[in-house]
Formats: structure tokens, sequence, C-alpha cells
């Protein structure tokens, strides 16, 4: 599925959805690529579209539903199980800058609370049954002029106890 090529001016977009629902749950739709069978199975790639021009490149954006009156919609990004060996890896990062500018930043991030606790953010290594408990290391990048990256942390403050 595709739009076709524009020779001056925005090539078309796609859209695919499902409409809401009056009298009960939205529909799903489900994006899935096929297994291996003695092969690995299918990939599935995202991304968004690059520009030669002056203007930003594409973004991707994964976004839950909004409730009105419940919790609103996860996100969850999860790797593969290897059921006989290792799981796959999860990557975040953003790549390196061009001839000028900074590499882009990496923001984690718990929203604003109107009405009780704000989220929490875990880092964390998962839990070894036969070997030793994962790593979490943080860094700061080196640098080549004045000093070299920092690492900060501070708790929040409250107004009262």
């Amino acid at each position: 599925m595709s739009t076709g090529t524009s020779p001056a001016g925005a090539s078309g977009s796609i859209t695919i959805k499902s409409d809401a629902a009056t009298g009960g749950a939205g529909g799903d739709i489900v994006l899935s690529v096929g297994a291996g069978d003695t092969g690995a199975g299918g990939d599935l790639s995202v991304s968004g579209g690059s520009t030669s021009s002056t203007g930003v490149g594409g973004g991707i954006e994964a976004t839950g539903g909004t409730s009105s009156s419940s919790t609103g919609g996860s996100v969850t990004i999860q790797t593969g199980e290897g059921t006989a060996t290792s799981s796959g890896v999860v990557t975040i990062r953003s790549a390196n800058s061009g001839a000028s500018g900074v590499s882009g930043s990496l923001v984690f991030s718990s929203g604003t609370s109107k009405g009780g606790n704000s989220g929490a953010l875990y880092l964390g290594s998962g839990a070894a049954t036969t070997g030793r408990g994962g790593l979490v290391s943080i860094s700061a990048g080196s640098g080549t002029s004045g000093v070299g990256g920092l690492v900060s942390m501070w708790a929040g403050k409250s107004t009262t106890l």
C-alpha cells in the first residue's frame, strides 16, 4: 500500500483506522508479520520520512488512548522471548549529529499529576535464577573541549509534609 510520487508538493497520506463505537469498545488494528518455520521470523519496520530540504525529518509517535472515566491506555515496548536462549535487546538511542549541531536528547519522564502522586520512573535490571543479576550503568559522555559530561540526580521538593 503506498501513495504516488508527487512531482511538486507533498505526496498523499495513508490512514488506517478503526472507527468509534457507539455502544461498545472501539475496534483493534493489528499489524503482524509471519513466523519462520526454519528461519527467522519477519521484521516489522516503522520509519519516519526523510527530507533533503531545510525541514525536519518525519517523526514516529506511539500514544495510548485517552479515557474520560478510567485509566488511559498503555504503551509497551517488549522484546521477544528466546525460549531456548536469550531474549531480544531493546535499544533506544538518538542518532549521531551531522557536521554541526548536537545529537538528539533522550527524555524519560512521567507526567504531571493533577490529583495525587505523579508517576514513578523505574530503572533496573531483572533477577537471575541461576547466575548474576543484571548490571545498571549510568554514564555521561566524554568531550574534546571543556569538561566531560555530567551525571546529575536530585530528589523533588514538597510544599507540605
